[in-house]
């Protein structure tokens, strides 16, 4: 998987095009959930697209500290259903970690985490911090990832 990291005004009206159609898919069609996902904080994200043969396979925003939580913070983490099982997920997340390091110099991440996913976040250092809570209709916990 070739990975990009790329500032909102950096990126292509196809990148945009597809990203947003990638989140779409997922989060708005597949999972059934109807929620506000153009919801303005596009814009000062920092954008980590994953491609495999020239095609968006998976996709995370990342924010400085401040911006969403007062913590980094790493959202819309999402892998194409035609691309899972390629540990895709693995990859962007590992990628948008060290994008954080590099871009913001803090290894503190914060995550909104789907609970499903809890395993997930682990394996990346993450853990639940408070009490679950209902995010669009879907469980959700906190967890952070601090240095090691």
């Amino acid at each position: 998987m070739e990975i990009v990291v790329k500032t909102f005004d950096s990126l292509s009206l196809k990148e945009l095009h597809d990203l947003l159609q990638l989140r779409s898919e997922v989060f708005v069609v597949e999972q059934d959930c109807v929620y506000q996902d153009i919801d303005g904080k596009d814009e000062k994200a920092l954008h980590v697209l994953g491609f495999s043969n020239g095609t968006l396979a998976a996709y995370t925003r990342c924010f400085a500290p401040g911006i969403y939580f007062k913590e980094a913070a790493i959202g819309r983490v999402v892998v194409s259903k035609h691309f899972r099982g390629k540990d895709y997920g693995h990859i962007i997340m590992k990628e948008s970690l060290d994008a954080i390091l590099k871009y913001y110099q803090t290894e503190t991440v914060k995550v909104s985490a789907q609970t499903y996913l809890k395993g997930f976040y682990n394996a990346h250092g993450f853990e639940s911090t408070g009490e679950e809570y209902l995010e669009d209709g879907i469980p959700h916990i906190a967890m952070i990832k601090t240095p090691a």
